[in-house]
């Protein structure tokens, strides 16, 4: 019996699982040079899906694997984890990744950065000589709630 999981579930997931490691990257109050009560409460997350044309996820993959990952921590942002779905409408079209930043402000920047780097352009541009890899990116922002472990 095969298990399928809906998009909650594996949003859910993707979160928890970005819940324990931005617990581990975030330092404690009583650690010399931790981050400020303020600092961990601008902490940002974002949750990123991006949806590609048919047959076009595999060079969406290699793009991240061997380019983007490393160009969003280039310029400031924390990977958290990279999933496809396991659900069969979107397993074969959809890869969703959580990254964190210290800020709004700090995504901000980052992403102007990221999008004028050079390195980002020539890797994009190659990544798409046969054409669009990504058709649509959906984009959520989550605030840590009063209860959660890493607040």
């Amino acid at each position: 019996m095969t298990r399928q999981f809906a998009l909650p579930a594996l949003l859910l997931a993707t979160f928890t699982a970005g819940v324990a490691v931005g617990r581990r990257g975030t330092p404690s109050a009583a650690t010399p040079g931790a981050a400020t009560p303020t600092a961990v409460a601008n902490r940002v997350f974002e949750l990123r899906t991006y949806t590609s044309p048919p047959g076009k996820l595999p060079d969406l993959h290699t793009r991240f694997r061997d380019h983007t990952t490393k160009l969003f921590e280039k310029h400031g942002m924390t990977n958290i984890g990279y999933w496809t779905p396991r659900d069969s409408a979107r397993a074969s079209n959809t890869i969703v990744y959580l990254l964190a930043y210290p800020s709004l402000e700090a995504r901000n920047a980052s992403w102007r950065a990221f999008g004028s780097d050079p390195e980002w352009r020539r890797a994009a541009a190659a990544s798409e000589a046969n054409g669009k890899i990504v058709e649509k990116v959906e984009s959520v922002f989550l605030d840590p709630t009063d209860f959660s472990p890493m607040k």
